[in-house]
């Protein structure tokens, strides 16, 4: 009892206490590190480490977490104080590899330029990967299920891998897009940055609309590429928003006058090709090398859509001949793609974090009736879900849904440039262009022609040179001589 303790063993009862508290409370750190995660180029300065934050900010007792962190210095002998923070799409991709290119990178003639990591990708410690969805995945693509068996077989792979994660005393709740803000603006904090730049694409766009919102002091300016706005429901919109993209390109084709003569009504023609199909699918036979016997594939409208969506940037101008090749039973194309899958499934890096993200972020917000409708109102790609995971994957993976506000647009003054691909599907045109409404201090270029990520097009640097532009002058709209030189692409003609 307190009233028989003597005033030393109170004191040291109260210093035991005091010393706890202390403890308690967490400060981010930055460590600097010798061994780094990719080599850098000759002659580049740069210091490479870990930030340590907690797991779960929500959780005092959290266990503590490692992102790694380049921080590149300017080749300019001047630079300006204001440094570049960037990291990269997914939710799941890592960052880091672009550590290796920075001779390619313009904004380092102007200031410096730092990568980061989002926590659960790759090289983060810990690492979210989930092997047994990529063997699941692998496993359904070169075996004739049916769609109940796929599902089912996902469905165990998600579950698996939440256990192996779990078990390691991951929390798969401290994984989502404000958890990632956070760490951005700790690492802000530790290094002693007084004002900043964000350079963002596609997924990370969210990331910086969340700094913008909750930790606005410090930013100067901020690229968005290829913008996902908070308020839109990815998944509803996913399949419309891809017809959208392949009907702008057609009709792109004929309205162009050779590329029409070469390939007429190329746009009607591949829909009832894609609709016919999705009816009575398409047998393609490969050769599987591993094993040197004949492996068949059944595409429908769903599979052979791909000619469009796999096609990049570079690659858009060949996109009516490769439909028309395929209109004409040239199935040449078709089978390199699907050659690779009978590589060996990858280690699923980052898919644990992709998760965790979707199912607290999307997945609840979504209509289940209008996921339902969409899956079967196109009849060129019936049976195609516009979600990226089903519900139940998202109520295997159990993690907690974010509150309202993180579907809610986000409103800012400060100075944005807003990128777009024209015949970008993932992030269309138009949801850049809604967002101008709350931010009103935005500036939105659309590149002809290009597809998803436009700074990240290393055949082309226009949208990157506009965005280093932004980055030295963001009350101005970037107008660079690039980009008045991009037109509309020349078409693929036999």
């Amino acid at each position: 009892m307190i009233g028989k303790l003597t005033y030393t063993t109170v004191f040291l009862f109260l210093s035991t206490l005091c010393f706890c508290q202390v403890e308690a409370t967490f400060e981010p750190t930055f460590k600097a590190s010798e061994k780094t995660t990719h080599k850098i180029p000759k002659g580049q300065e740069y210091t490479f480490g870990y930030l340590e934050v907690l797991e779960n900010r929500k959780d005092p007792g959290s266990r503590r977490i490692q992102i790694p962190v380049y921080i590149f210095k300017s080749r300019n002998p001047n630079p300006k104080p204001d440094p570049i923070i960037y990291t990269v799409g997914g939710p799941g991709s890592t960052t880091m590899p672009s550590a290796q290119y920075m001779n390619s990178y313009k904004y380092l003639d102007d200031r410096d330029f730092i990568l980061i990591e989002q926590r659960g990708n790759f090289y983060a410690k810990p690492h979210l990967d989930c092997p047994e969805w990529s063997m699941a995945l692998h496993t359904i693509n070169l075996t004739d299920y049916s769609a109940h068996e796929a599902d089912a077989l996902l469905a165990e792979a998600a579950k698996s891998c939440r256990e192996r994660l779990t078990q390691k005393g991951i929390d798969l709740n401290g994984y989502n897009t404000n958890e990632i803000a956070a760490d951005i603006n700790d690492l802000v904090n530790v290094l002693g940055i007084q004002e900043y730049n964000l350079l963002t694409i596609s997924y990370s766009t969210k990331i910086a609309q969340v700094l913008l919102r909750d930790y606005p002091e410090r930013i100067r300016s901020v690229v968005m590429d290829s913008p996902l706005p908070l308020e839109v429901s990815y998944d509803e919109e996913s399949v419309k928003n891809l017809l959208e993209s392949v009907d702008q390109l057609l009709s792109d084709c004929e309205s162009d006058t050779a590329c029409n003569k070469a390939y007429p009504n190329i746009k009607s023609r591949f829909y009832n090709y894609l609709a016919n199909k999705t009816k009575a699918p398409l047998e393609v036979i490969v050769e599987n090398p591993a094993y040197g016997k004949a492996e068949k594939f059944h595409l429908t409208g769903a599979d052979l859509i791909t000619v469009f969506t796999s096609a990049s940037t570079g690659d858009v101008a060949n996109v009516p001949y490769e439909i028309h090749k395929l209109l004409n039973g040239d199935l040449t194309s078709v089978k390199e793609q699907l050659s690779y899958l009978f590589q060996e499934p990858d280690n699923g890096a980052g898919l644990g974090m992709r998760l965790s993200v979707w199912c607290a972020e999307e997945n609840p917000f979504n209509s289940a009736a209008t996921i339902a409708s969409e899956t079967i109102k196109y009849p060129e790609v019936e049976g195609l879900s516009p979600a990226v995971f089903d519900d139940e994957i998202c109520k295997i993976w159990g993690v907690q849904k974010v509150s309202e506000r993180e579907n809610e647009a986000v409103k800012s003054d400060v100075p944005v440039l807003l990128i777009s691909g024209e015949y970008d599907n993932e992030t269309p045109v138009k949801w850049a262009a809604s967002m101008r409404t709350n931010l009103s201090n935005s500036y939105h270029l659309v590149f002809k022609g290009w597809k998803h990520t436009p700074t990240t097009n290393w055949g082309n640097s226009c949208a990157m040179q506009m965005a280093n532009d932004f980055f030295n002058t963001p009350d101005v709209k970037p107008n660079p001589e690039c980009f008045k030189q991009i037109k509309s692409p020349v078409f693929k003609t036999e």
